[in-house]
């Protein structure tokens, strides 16, 4: 089947939090998650997000959280914020059992037509944490390019996830939109 074969991409609603904090969960963590290649079980323990961090992204004026639908079910989500010139994307997660078939693909071109004719952004940002080489990599693929730029990972703060490593920061990515 084509990856984008009957996808329904959707503005996420209340009602699907529960969905989404159980799909992103285990597309990043504990076992579940190491049936995909997105895992962060090895550098991260505890939780990704909470239904608090969904309805937030929800609920805020300039952002919108994409839900993809697949025979009436949630298969992938991500996030889209609009920056002014630029748009942030972010909570990206593909159900692990449906990863490395394409589906990826087909929604972060789906959030970039999305960023550019909602907002007319010019560039789309993310950031990555910047051990994840595979997932670097995955995204240079699609374009995206390292900047060099780095934040700090926030330590201590649970609501990220418990690091099992004391090298982590987020790295810039960014993508020109024709």
């Amino acid at each position: 089947m084509d990856a984008a074969t009957d996808l329904i991409f959707r503005e996420a609603t209340d009602a699907d939090v529960d969905v989404l904090v159980a799909l992103i969960e285990s597309a990043y963590r504990g076992d579940a998650s190491r049936a995909g290649w997105t895992t962060e079980a090895d550098i991260l323990e505890g939780q990704r997000t909470d239904p608090e961090g969904v309805l937030a992204v929800i609920k805020a004026p300039d952002s919108r959280l994409l839900t993809v639908e697949r025979d009436g079910r949630v298969v992938a989500c991500c996030q889209l914020e609009h920056r002014g010139e630029h748009a942030y994307f972010g909570m990206f997660a593909v159900s692990p059992a449906l990863q490395g078939g394409g589906l990826g693909k087909v929604i972060i071109a789906e959030a970039e037509r999305q960023a550019r004719a909602t907002w007319g952004a010019k560039e789309m940002h993310m950031t990555v944490i910047s051990v994840r080489d595979d997932l670097i990599a995955w995204y240079e693929r699609r374009g995206y390019r390292r900047t060099g730029k780095t934040a700090p990972f926030p330590y201590g703060d649970e609501r990220f996830g418990v690091p099992r490593r004391d090298d982590l920061r987020f790295e810039l990515l960014v993508k020109e939109l024709a």
